[in-house]
């Protein structure tokens, strides 16, 4: 069957941010004619008042009527059943899968995902390409005449300790003998999962229940070592309504976003629920006051701030401290403070590589060991060596500074101690199977091989320390009603994300600040190709070395006099992220003066002084000797709802 790009696609979703992304994700694969229904009794309204209807990409979870029912409907019906179906859906644990396969879906993709995973599915789904097959597993002999290691992960630092070993290897502070190490950075957890299962990778820095999971459906891997603990943070949106008592009424009725349903953060989201008498879940109906949404962990501080109807999230850091220092959040807890010590992702490798090559896995995860301290001991260079391994483009706008900030933090995450405590293991899976209804119990004496652990933390003194248990009752309590004035010196301390460098530039009389790692290059004003009917603060767009880039009116974005162009007048190109990948994007300024680095002693209070701007948009105020810069946080200007259409312009151009 033909995939063209002018078919109508039936998107059924019940949550309006997730509908949007999704309709955004299609967007920018090309596909415009998008037919929106919020369940799935809404669908079959739709899809018998439409005749020509191409695919349909249904959410699992809805009232009424939910994805499956409307895929076995679909499935049953003569005139319908050959549509290609596409279950997209939070509920990514295999057993899911294996029920919509049973119930006929043409593929299955889980969220998160972007444009990149979609149209692979799309193509499964129209038989244009094979369905992800699992190979059999080959090692790859480098040229140096030792085995690779090839470890998959993310862009979070809790993979970190993967990065600094990378770096000591290619500096020669380490010299392995029996392999060599390449790392893959994928987009989300989805790729990391098909790629360790499909037998191309060795091993992968993966969530714990995401690997429990696989090894349940015999998935040949094993958990040989912890990549880090603790390190994650849960944040309450400052826009959903005042914050006082009874405080669980501030969470009923809103979503609530987690990177993943297999994960440590949806057992303690839902945990924390649990015992302050809030009913979390996944479904949405009468019997849940919160519905938890799988979001990419990158957009989430993004979408906070757009949608007062999410009351929060729970993620790895720096995604919590971002929106805290933006203004858009408060601190609720760090994970720690709920279950002390807790595992999180975990060191994965297959059983075959374990067998064969068992002297690289001994100097692998010792030398992971070694690192994890390096982490800890210096944090500074640690953070440093972070910058390059996890935003090696820029793309993500993480600083050195920041980095350390959330390994220096005591309630954050810890990386001196990565041994594999089954226990804790054990109530990760029991919690999620008995409380949660989610996943197998599996034998966790088969899936986890503790002799490398063993000899790595034994030869380098490393700590072992068990978890504290998981008698959260009190604790969650506890932290609803924590302290507030506390939790308002963390947001106050966390001001210090705001130091770096930064590019000085004029508008008026005012003296303005971008952080540099949001800037790809500055150019001379060049002349603009206007865009009829657009937006405002669109002045145009030009053509930079082949790419098609939209230029916006910082003026008008800030709302100031408008002012024509002169000699004096940049380009300062960016680059953001968003669901679909980077957008670059040019703002025009009156005049770049320099760089400078802001230290934590120069940070200001966040107040407007009177000034005649947008305040929403200012990061927080400098004082450099007679002169107060004005930092603005150009990311939240880009993610106003009103300037979708840059985005949209961007892709179309490049398309």
């Amino acid at each position: 069957m033909e995939l063209k790009k002018d078919i109508n696609i039936l998107l059924v979703e019940d949550a309006g941010v997730m509908r949007s992304l999704e309709k955004k994700a299609l967007e920018s694969i090309g596909f415009s004619n998008v037919i929106e229904a919020k369940n799935g009794k809404e669908a079959l309204e739709l899809l018998q008042k439409t005749s020509d209807i191409g695919l349909i990409i249904s959410d699992w979870n809805m009232p009424e009527m939910n994805g499956l029912e409307l895929l076995k409907w679909v499935r049953s019906s003569e005139k319908y059943n050959e549509i290609p179906f596409i279950m997209a859906t939070g509920r990514g644990e295999k057993r899911e899968i294996e029920k919509a396969g049973d119930a006929g879906v043409s593929s299955f993709i889980a969220k998160p995902f972007n444009g990149e995973e979609l149209t692979k599915k799309m193509e499964e789904a129209f038989g244009q390409s094979e369905e992800h097959t699992v190979k059999e597993w080959q090692p790859e002999i480098g040229k140096s005449g030792k085995v690779k290691i090839r470890v998959a992960h993310i862009q979070i630092t809790d993979h970190l300790v993967l990065g600094v070993l990378k770096h000591m290897i290619e500096t020669g502070t380490v010299k392995p003998k029996y392999f060599e190490l390449e790392t893959q950075c994928m987009s989300s957890w989805n790729p990391v999962s098909q790629e360790l299962e499909s037998g191309s990778i060795e091993g992968a820095c993966i969530l714990a229940p995401i690997a429990m999971d696989l090894f349940a459906y015999d998935v040949p891997i094993q958990l040989v070592l912890l990549a880090h603990k603790n390190g994650s943070i849960f944040v309450r949106n400052n826009k959903g309504g005042e914050y006082k008592k009874p405080y669980q009424e501030f969470f009923r009725n809103k979503s609530f976003f987690i990177p993943h349903v297999l994960s440590i953060h949806h057992i303690l989201a839902h945990m924390f629920f649990d015992n302050i008498g809030v009913n979390a879940g996944l479904e949405k109906g009468e019997s849940s006051d919160v519905r938890f949404e799988v979001v990419p962990p990158i957009m989430m501080p993004k979408l906070l701030s757009e949608n007062p109807e999410v009351c929060g999230y729970l993620v790895a850091e720096p995604l919590g401290t971002k929106a805290i220092s933006a203004g858009d959040a408060s601190l609720q807890f760090f994970s720690k403070e709920l279950w002390e010590d807790h595992p999180c992702c975990v060191v994965t490798l297959r059983k075959e590589f374990i067998e064969q090559y068992s002297e690289a896995v001994y100097e692998f995860t010792k030398y992971l060991v070694e690192a994890g301290k390096f982490i800890s001991e210096k944090p500074g260079l640690a953070a440093e060596i972070g910058v390059s391994f996890l935003d090696p483009d820029g793309t993500l706008g993480i600083t050195p500074q920041l980095i350390k900030n959330v390994l220096t933090e005591p309630l954050g995450i810890t990386t001196d101690d990565l041994y594999p405590v089954k226990e804790d293991l054990e109530r990760i899976q029991h919690y999620m199977h008995d409380q949660m209804e989610i996943g197998k119990i599996i034998d966790i004496d088969q899936f986890v091989d503790l002799r490398f652990a063993d000899e790595a933390c034994k030869k380098s003194s490393a700590t072992t320390r068990s978890s504290m248990g998981f008698s959260a009752g009190e604790k969650a309590m506890d932290l609803l009603e924590a302290n507030l004035e506390e939790r308002e010196e963390f947001a106050d301390a966390s001001k210090k994300k705001v130091e770096g460098k930064y590019l000085i530039f004029n508008l008026e009389e005012h003296e303005f600040g971008i952080n540099i790692n949001n800037i790809r290059e500055i150019i001379r004003f060049t002349t603009l190709r206007k865009i009829p009917k657009s937006d405002p603060i669109l002045m145009g767009i030009i053509n930079l070395r082949g790419s098609v880039i939209p230029v916006i009116d910082l003026r008008v974005a800030l709302e100031l006099e408008p002012k024509q162009p002169d000699r004096s007048s940049r380009i300062v190109v960016l680059e953001f992220e968003s669901l679909e990948g980077s957008v670059q994007m040019g703002v025009l300024v009156d005049k770049v003066t320099s760089v400078t680095d802001i230290s934590k002693k120069n940070i200001q209070e966040k107040t407007g002084f009177g000034l005649k701007i947008r305040t929403d948009y200012i990061l927080s105020f400098a004082k450099m000797e007679e002169t107060i810069l004005i930092l603005l946080d150009i990311e939240k200007i880009m993610s106003e709802k009103q300037h979708k259409e840059i985005e949209s312009v961007y892709y179309q151009e490049n398309a």
